[in-house]
């Protein structure tokens, strides 16, 4: 009986190859994009464990914010191996070649860091080199930026440093950082001539260890951990960085997988659409053999054979096209990767994605293939267009659920997240029926109010929208869902730019001076107004450390493992400031704001930014002490405030009054509003020439930045995208070639009727047109819809939609489907009249 049913399947099919290679094609490119980014993160994570000591660079990196006191060196020399240091910190650089300036990471290296893979320049020495002389390696992006080439010289504080190589990587370090801050190596040697350690600065200290080969780090570094803790070191192994770095790209990945899902998922949908079409055209061919004798589960075998060698051969065929389109992915990752990737074939994302594929594309196939079941014998004496009728298959329930838990297992597997899954698997679920919902909507609306009076062209163009073996519903579903995943892509991106935009525009201030000493502030500030500009803010700040929580210790606290303060709240530096008055992005929401401390012993109330007081556990009232740079001072929590972070002004965790800190060593920030370019350019140049440790942020600089960092992230996930709109395409290609005959039929009778070629190619244009503009529309306004709740719930920000892109979107996707309707379509127009008399098969 089994060799049978695939005989059947087999002889069927050969005369129906055209139309089942549809379902083929609706779903290799969601397996291609599947396979294409699990083989590309196969090979990333293999190359990550291969060179995961390049990634560090080292055995062990230890961190601190201060400089490593004599405690700390005997505890590192007791751990023996070789040593390298570094100081890192971000400062203003001059090009002495054409005065130009920029914020960069300073970095100062002593020893032979890295001992693992190389800083790689051009020359290729110069890496080497610059260390045992006056000189430094630059970014090479950052030379581009400033045309200045090897050769020429930099300006580092007081130092002049000739420039001795160029950049091209650091190990672990990707092309999206050094976006943010390019780096500037110098030899330690030469750093406190640069004057740029002045108290204040945010700097970095690290120390490199480079062990014997014998040397068990992971479990030293176990039985060190606790003395490092107590010393407020912060360290990673080879084996912490690998799994940091691995944690973050398999995320990534993941993500990307759920936008191929995407695709897959309408491919899949185009499938089910394209077998309820083929399975009601071959109703009379199942009722014959109900009457030779076949019983509906033989008859339902033969069909699932058909499908289910479809979906194999159509997975395979994505998965070799994914094994080829992942050697495309290092160029689009390229700012992305720590590591250059070495590829190869994964046979795991192979075999995993054709299983994956078989199965989707057959339980899709379900819903409409499980109809074949009931089938009567007697069908065969009825017209192919009546539909079968009878009790509710409550099988189908159960391929619902499948397809649910099939959706929702796949979406775990990548987030790992209980709550994503569900905001993922809701999401997706309320695309889909937020689009059938509209195609229903649309056809029950033209049936209810058919506009007779209108001319033919329009009626007939309208009626075909309902008509019988119509392909409203999928197109709608299939474009739609695509258009929403770009719009989404694009509304988020641009949303995020235009909240730095907003930033800066208006009377908002747009640059920002800090680490500017005592002895400079009132230098700094005559250079602000000698350029006409406005001292927005002039802000002290003093650093300090906390020392108590309730008067219990920060390292009882710390021991304390029922304690729910968070950690960073313990070991972070503060840097508050003291005034008598709050600033328009502060607002108080408990308390009470006491604006000057009086001098004796009177009891200091500072402001705690509400979500400091939620991590430190604190209420109204509760002591809170800190360490003043040697003096302990006791405070006591006097009100909570909501701070808006977005605004370029110096916000802070902690305020102090008035009448306290005065005395404090401090450094200070000016904030001002620059409307000019070379005014700009002008101020920083005289800034950094009279005070080189001063540094100076430039907030269209951020912008530039940040959308260059957007465009690049946005850039990939609209490339995964892609698929999902080509796929919709595909989809729509399929289900006008699958729709031909009926469509010959309907051309060939108004044809017979008199109606000219002209008059069926309108009507075709117009019916494309409908279902191209409901559901680019609706995909639009989906993604509008996704924007706003990403915008309000993920990042708290306004959403303010830009509505000339919405229209692009709208004219091109609508666009696209006329033009793809028409040109498969046209084969239908070149039918003779005489066709009618035929009988199509």
């Amino acid at each position: 009986m089994t060799h049978w049913l695939f005989t059947m399947a087999w002889r069927d099919s050969r005369r129906n190859q055209s139309r089942l290679l549809l379902f083929i094609s609706s779903i290799i490119l969601g397996i291609a994009a599947l396979v294409a980014i699990n083989s590309f993160g196969d090979s990333m994570q293999r190359d990550i464990e291969s060179e995961a000591k390049k990634l560090l660079g080292a055995d062990l990196e230890v961190e601190s914010r201060a400089p490593f006191n004599d405690q700390q060196k005997a505890l590192f020399d007791s751990l023996g191996g070789i040593q390298s240091k570094e100081i890192s910190f971000a400062s203003m650089v001059l090009f002495p070649k054409n005065g130009g300036t920029r914020l960069v990471q300073v970095k100062a290296l002593e020893g032979d860091y890295p001992y693992y893979g190389a800083i790689e320049t051009e020359p290729v020495l110069a890496g080497q080199d610059f260390r045992n002389r006056k000189a430094a390696i630059v970014d090479n992006t950052l030379l581009l930026q400033f045309n200045t080439a090897v050769g020429d010289s930099i300006k580092v504080g007081e130092i002049t440093f000739p420039v001795v190589g160029r950049i091209s990587k650091v190990p672990g370090q990707t092309g999206i950082s050094t976006t943010v801050a390019p780096p500037v190596y110098i030899p330690m040697q030469y750093l406190e001539q640069t004057n740029l350690l002045q108290k204040g600065s945010r700097i970095n200290y690290k120390t490199y260890f480079k062990f014997d080969a014998g040397v068990d780090v992971e479990r030293m570094m176990e039985k060190m951990e606790s003395s490092f803790r107590q010393e407020d070191l912060r360290f990673d192994t080879v084996e912490e960085r690998k799994n940091e770095i691995g944690d973050t790209y398999e995320n990534l990945t993941g993500f990307l997988n759920l936008v191929a899902f995407v695709a897959l998922l309408l491919g899949c949908v185009g499938v089910a659409s394209s077998v309820h079409i083929y399975i009601k055209e071959k109703l009379l061919s199942v009722a014959i053999l109900r009457c030779l004798g076949a019983k509906g589960k033989q008859t339902f075998a033969i069909f699932l054979i058909q499908i289910a060698t479809m979906g194999l051969l159509g997975s395979i065929i994505g998965a070799i096209l994914g094994s080829v389109i992942q050697y495309f992915l290092p160029i689009i990752f390229s700012d992305f990767l720590p590591v250059a990737v070495s590829l190869s074939i994964s046979w795991r994302a192979i075999f995993e994605g054709i299983l994956i594929g078989l199965f989707i594309s057959v339980l899709f196939a379900l819903l409409p293939l499980l109809s074949v079941r009931k089938v009567s014998p007697l069908a065969i004496f009825r017209t192919s267009a009546e539909v079968e009728t009878g009790k509710e298959d409550v099988v189908k329930y159960g391929v619902y659920l499948a397809i649910l838990l099939l959706i929702g297992g796949f979406a775990f597997l990548q987030l790992r997240n209980f709550k994503d899954t569900l905001f993922f698997t809701g999401g997706v679920l309320l695309a889909f029926f937020i689009l059938a919902g509209v195609a229903k909507g649309m056809m029950w609306l033209v049936r209810k109010f058919f506009p007779v009076s209108w001319s033919f062209i329009w009626r007939q163009s309208l009626a075909n929208l309902y008509r019988p073996n119509n392909q409203t519903l999928i197109l709608i579903v299939a474009i739609g869902l695509g258009t929403a995943l770009i719009s989404t892509l694009y509304f988020v991106q641009r949303t995020l730019l235009s909240e730095v935009e907003i930033s800066g525009s208006n009377n908002q201030p747009n640059m920002v001076l800090f680490d500017i000493q005592t002895n400079q502030v009132n230098q700094v500030a005559s250079i602000t107004e000698q350029f006409g500009l406005p001292l927005i803010q002039q802000v002290p700040i003093v650093t300090m450390r906390l020392t108590s929580i309730r008067n219990q210790t920060v390292e009882a606290i710390k021991k304390d493992t029922s304690s729910r303060v968070s950690r960073w709240v313990l070991n972070r530096e503060y840097r508050v400031t003291y005034r008598d008055s709050l600033i328009d992005s502060e607002e108080i929401t408990k308390g009470k704001w006491i604006p000057t401390a009086n001098s004796g012993g009177d009891s200091i109330f500072v402001s705690l930014e509400e979500g400091l007081a939620n991590s430190m556990q604190v209420d109204i009232g509760d002591p809170v002490s800190f360490n003043v740079q040697g003096v302990i001072l006791k405070t006591f929590v006097g009100s909570f405030r909501n701070v808006d972070w977005r605004r370029i002004q110096t916000n802070f965790l902690v305020l102090f009054p008035t009448g306290v800190l005065e005395n404090a060593p401090k450094f200070h920030v000016i904030i001002t509003k620059v409307n000019s370019d070379q005014v700009a350019a002008n101020f920083q140049q005289a800034v950094v020439k009279a005070f080189p440790n001063v540094s100076i942020i430039d907030l269209k600089l951020i912008l530039k930045t940040v959308d260059e960092i957007l465009g690049k992230i946005s850039f990939v996930i609209q490339f995964m995208a892609l698929f999902s709109m080509i796929t919709g395409l595909i989809v729509l290609i399929g289900s006008v070639i699958l729709s031909k005959y009926q469509r010959i039929q309907e051309s060939v009778l108004l044809r017979t009727l008199g109606a000219s070629r002209k008059q069926i190619l309108s009507m075709a244009t117009l019916e494309y047109f409908f279902l191209g503009s409901l559901a680019s529309l609706t995909g639009v306004l989906i993604g509008l819809a996704g924007s706003f709740g990403l915008a309000k719930f993920s990042f708290e920000i306004n959403f303010t939609p830009a509505w000339a892109p919405l229209l692009v979107t709208y004219l091109i996707i609508t666009g696209l489907t006329i033009i793809i309707g028409i040109a498969t379509s046209r084969s239908v127009l070149n039918k003779p009249p005489l066709e009618i008399l035929r009988k199509e098969v």
